[in-house]
Parts: C-alpha cells; sequence; structure tokens
C-alpha cells in the first residue's frame, strides 16, 4: 500500500491504495464516482476517460501510483463547476441526437470538453482526431461530430 495525496474534482484528497490498482476502479469503488464507466477494460474504448492534469486519459489503463499530486476531473467534476460551456454541449449532444445508450457519453463529453477548453472553434478534423478514442455503438458519429461543433458556435 501506499499513500498518494491528489486532487479529485478540485478537493483534495490523501488515500492509501495498492500502487496498481486502476484509478477507474479507485473512482467507482472509492470515490463512489460512478459517472465515469467502464466498457472495455483494455484501454480501447473511451468510456471511462478522464482528465489527468488536464489532459485526457483512459482510466482503466492508470495504475494509482503514477498519480501523486494529480489533478484527477471526472464528468462529476465538469458538471459540479457549473460551466456554461459544458451545459451547451451537454444540451447540444440531446439536440443533436448524439447520446444513446449513455455508456460511451461520460467519455465523450470529458473528451470533448477537454477538446473546446484547447480549442474554442475546433475543425471538424479536429473533433473527430480528439474523439478517435472514444467509441460508441449506438448513435453513429456523425451526430456527436454535429454537437460538438455546435457547442463550439458562439453564442448569440
Amino acid at each position: 500500500m501506499i499513500v498518494l495525496d491528489l486532487t479529485i474534482n478540485g478537493r483534495l484528497v490523501r488515500v492509501q491504495v495498492a500502487p496498481l490498482t486502476r484509478l477507474l476502479d479507485f473512482l467507482r469503488e472509492h470515490q463512489k464516482l460512478t459517472g465515469t464507466k467502464e466498457g472495455c477494460g483494455e484501454g480501447e474504448c473511451g468510456a471511462c476517460t478522464v482528465l489527468v492534469d488536464g489532459l485526457p486519459v483512459v482510466s482503466c489503463l492508470v495504475p494509482m501510483g503514477q498519480l501523486d499530486g494529480a489533478a484527477v476531473t471526472t464528468v462529476e467534476g465538469l458538471t459540479a463547476v457549473g460551466d456554461p460551456g459544458l451545459q451547451r454541449l451537454q444540451e447540444a449532444l440531446l439536440d443533436a441526437g448524439g447520446t444513446q445508450c449513455g455508456i460511451c457519453t461520460p467519455g465523450i463529453v470529458v473528451t470533448a470538453h477537454a477538446l473546446l477548453d484547447a480549442r474554442s472553434r475546433p475543425t471538424l478534423e479536429e473533433i473527430r482526431d480528439a474523439l478517435a478514442g472514444n467509441i460508441c455503438r449506438c448513435t453513429g458519429y456523425t451526430a456527436i461530430y454535429e454537437a460538438v461543433r455546435r457547442a463550439a458556435e458562439p453564442v448569440p
């Protein structure tokens, strides 16, 4: 067991955990942050995407032993801050039909939010590249790409 200090959704926590515990399991089982979903468990689907120090990572592949001092943001952390850009993204996903079963949605929201933080007006190619690691088996991708594009439009 190791002791880590990290920030989770803006809250500093000190935890004792086995170093090879997956970040995904730690978030879901120990922190009760169940918005992060397990899809494939192999880093291929993106359903478990969270931000570590502001960058999207698949949490099923990140061992806790690498996270001392890190800042982790889950989909719950994004929604807690009341970010109007996030609200626009969520509304755009609903309006464009970019959600169905919901397994992939948290990972897509986290990934798209990180993209829109980095690039306020991304091109379609940039949207596709950013979301390439997020698999959706229900919607196809056109509606998701359209939703991210809509969320990036200037507010009238």
